[in-house]
């Protein structure tokens, strides 16, 4: 029940924010504003949303998830509405903006909020599950946002997106609780699973997370592994980025399909990339069950496949014909998903008790990469150049893959020097 709540906020926060990759050309001609503009106003989100994302995780390894994510799900959601009533681009990119403030919370204060229901070795599948709603929510947004758009005009898109996340608030007050042990409906067994037992039999206690505990910041900031995590996700982020804001568009105006047939065809790349979250997930936690070796269990799954993932970019830059670079695309978004399960994962793995704050180190730095994304989409194609984002996009992918081999250890705490291998 509760990873069925918080994937069915992940899929509210896609929808949220991909919204307007839909809405953007209607509103650009009301509104008045060109490419450059449109850059923009996809950026703006992501600079507030990094701004957002350590304050956020802080918050929640602080006061626990269900109060964070009480207070900032209602807001994201009147500001979605709110974009409706933009009126030129300055407004629109305020909105935008504190929209991304109130957003960056999501995923941070989830991160934790998982760590304290789910053991050790479900922490790749439940990250895989909860990301595969968010690329389900790209992927329905195109053909239902079209939709929304021929019965009712553009602005219904904010209005019918913004009451989804007004609902969930309700559902998640009444059904969720920080702890299992606060849980009404969660039983010994239940709770021996996700926590573990000690020598004696007696299931481990969890550490509160309303407890006041001093977060080590300095270590966190220090760690040269911490930012091989946020180099990492950096590459990964920046890849994904384009299906997020400029696919659509790409679609319609440089392969010149149609509205109708953009609306299926956008979805694909997403529905591969659902498959990618759930393989990457299970694969990722196979090996380790297996293994026992956290590192390897992490690297064999993300390394190769961003390398993958960059080499399948090539051909969709290269190819004339818009059917093999839907195909590419498809095949690339596919294998790079395969990175989010351990992306997410080893925050967890090395961050313990503050895996709200790692995880929101590790997302504002890859949601910094991803604001330059849209903009350098944004610049070239305003110069006609459709490919060279793709072969941009390649390069950078095949620096996350080398990061991931040779850098990030999911076994080395980064915030204490302490713990062994496991401890979390």
């Amino acid at each position: 029940m509760v990873l069925l709540l918080i994937g069915v906020m992940y899929m509210i926060t896609y929808m949220d924010r991909t919204g307007i990759s839909i809405a953007l050309p209607f509103m650009s001609r009301q509104l008045g504003f060109g490419e450059t503009a449109k850059g923009i106003v996809f950026s703006s989100f992501l600079w507030a949303y990094a701004i957002g994302q350590i304050p956020a995780g802080w918050f929640a390894d602080r006061f626990g998830p269900r109060l964070v994510l009480l207070i900032i799900v209602p807001f994201w959601s009147l500001m979605t509405v709110m974009t409706a009533a933009a009126r030129g681009v300055v407004s629109l990119v305020v909105m935008r903006f504190v929209f991304g403030l109130a957003e960056s919370g999501a995923f941070p204060t989830a991160t934790r909020g998982m760590q304290l229901w789910f053991p050790g070795s479900e922490r790749g599948i439940v990250h895989g599950v909860t990301h595969s709603f968010s690329r389900f929510a790209i992927a329905v947004v195109p053909l239902l946002a079209v939709s929304i758009i021929a019965a009712f005009g553009w602005h219904w898109i904010f209005y019918l997106f913004g009451a989804a996340g007004l609902l969930w608030s309700f559902a998640f007050y009444g059904l969720y609780r920080n702890l299992p042990e606060d849980h009404p409906n969660v039983n010994l067994s239940e709770l021996a699973h996700i926590r573990g037992c000690n020598a004696d039999g007696a299931i481990k206690p969890p550490i509160d997370p309303q407890k006041r505990q001093q977060t080590p910041w300095r270590t966190i900031l220090r760690s040269p592994n911490m930012w091989y995590i946020a180099a990492g996700y950096c590459c990964f982020y920046y890849g994904t980025y384009f299906y997020v804001t400029w696919f659509p568009t790409y679609l319609t105006e440089y392969r010149h399909l149609s509205l109708k047939a953009m609306g299926a065809l956008a979805s694909l790349p997403l529905f591969a990339g659902m498959a990618g979250d759930i393989l990457g997930g299970t694969l990722t936690d196979a090996v380790y069950r297996k293994t026992g070796r956290l590192k390897f269990a992490r690297r064999i799954v993300a390394a190769p496949a961003m390398l993958a993932s960059g080499a399948c970019l090539i051909p969709a830059g290269l190819t004339h014909h818009a059917g093999t670079a839907i195909v590419c695309l498809t095949a690339s978004l596919f294998f790079l998903e395969l990175v989010i399960s351990p992306a997410w994962a080893v925050p967890m793995d090395v961050g313990g008790e503050y895996s709200g704050t790692v995880s929101g180190v590790m997302n504002m730095a890859g949601s910094l990469a991803a604001s330059v994304s849209p903009i350098v989409f944004g610049l070239l194609v305003q110069r006609g150049l459709w490919v060279m984002p793709f072969y941009i996009s390649a390069g950078v992918l095949l620096t996350g893959a080398l990061i991931w081999a040779f850098l990030i250890d999911p076994e080395k705490s980064v915030v204490s020097s302490v713990e062994p291998p496991g401890a979390f």
